[in-house]
């Protein structure tokens, strides 16, 4: 997260609640939440959006499968009020602040063999059957809670740009995961599953994200890895990151990257090294399947340009483990080509 000089976070529980909308008409508070099983080799990713003063809530659900088929469904869902996260087939429940946490959904799921489809959403929505999901987790905070909302060095809100802001707070943590997923009468359980969250709330619009890259993975609930990107225009990209270990988040150094990419220009893997607590690390990812979802430009955009987010379940390797997790890349696409690879970044 970039704190802005002269500005500090404020962490407080009641933030993982929603929160009383602000006026822009683009106020948006979402909650996300992903879990894996290594020894099903597949996951999900679930994410509720909530835009109260534009009457309707996001809500998107992806299922990894192991045969490298993918489940997704995307939705808006009509919302009059911000009390509560439930966008129709989706919900997500707080049982305890930072601690605790349900989701279900109930519904169906476009079952692609090829998730390369959804570059073209609606040929893919047409070519690819619906199923029935279900799907009832739970999770654990295994780590601290990280992030917090920007405020004054006094504790008081900031002022912020609408046209140009992506949120006002933002958390995440590490989780474990319980439960089970079942997709077309299948059902996979979820036992001893790691996972991760975020919440953020405050006036978005999602092509102010320029590039990022977001690796969060939970190795077991003693270890894990953040490793977040964000490119800025005119600027060096702002880099941040931790390792979590012995219940202490770690601060990363001198992080390097270099990502492999196929003819599209998505991310098929990427090897990184970094330094925490005076230790070198090295952390693999190898995608093992990968769905690309793109958000429309925004007025005045350069003609055939769009924000891409590719969301990919990723085997990680760090420290002697193994496990899966998401890798998530975000760029403005151009001509086809994202705008970090025209910049010349990895």
């Amino acid at each position: 997260m970039i704190i802005p000089e002269g500005t500090r976070l404020k962490l407080d529980p009641h933030d993982d609640y929603t929160h009383e909308p602000e006026s822009a008409s683009h106020y948006n508070e979402s909650m996300y939440f992903n879990a894996f099983s290594r020894e099903e080799g597949m996951g999900a990713w679930m994410r509720i959006g909530n835009r109260p003063n534009e009457g309707h809530a996001e809500m998107t659900c992806c299922v990894h499968l192991p045969d490298g088929q993918v489940g997704f469904m995307y939705g808006r869902l009509a919302i009059s009020h911000n009390r509560e996260m439930n966008a129709g087939p989706l919900r997500f429940e707080v049982l305890e602040p930072w601690k605790r946490f349900k989701v279900r959904y109930e519904g169906e799921l476009l079952l692609m063999k090829r998730p390369l489809d959804m570059t073209d959403p609606s040929a893919a929505f047409k070519s690819n059957p619906k199923r029935a999901a279900a799907i009832e987790l739970e999770f654990e905070g295994v780590a601290p809670v990280h992030g917090g909302e920007i405020v004054t060095m006094d504790g008081q809100p900031i002022v912020l740009d609408p046209a140009n802001a992506v949120f006002r707070g933002h958390t995440e943590q590490h989780l474990a995961a319980e439960g089970h997923i079942t997709v077309d009468g299948r059902r996979y359980p979820i036992a001893a599953g790691t996972g991760y969250r975020d919440k953020s709330w405050g006036p978005r619009h999602w092509h102010n994200f320029f590039w990022y890259r977001w690796l969060p993975v939970t190795f077991d609930r003693d270890f894990g890895v953040l490793l977040s990107i964000m490119g800025r225009k005119g600027q060096e990209p702002f880099i941040i990151g931790h390792v979590f270990q012995g219940g202490l988040l770690q601060p990363v150094s001198e992080l390097r990257m270099h990502t492999e990419w196929d003819s599209e220009f998505m991310h098929r893997g990427f090897t990184t090294s970094f330094n925490a607590s005076g230790r070198s690390y090295t952390l693999e990812g190898l995608v093992r399947s990968l769905i690309p979802l793109r958000h429309k430009p925004a007025a005045g955009a350069q003609p055939g340009s769009f924000t891409r987010i590719t969301e990919a379940m990723t085997e990680y390797r760090c420290d002697g483990r193994t496990t899966l997790g998401m890798s998530e890349f975000c760029d403005v696409v151009t001509g086809g080509v994202p705008i970090s690879h025209r910049l010349g970044w990895s």
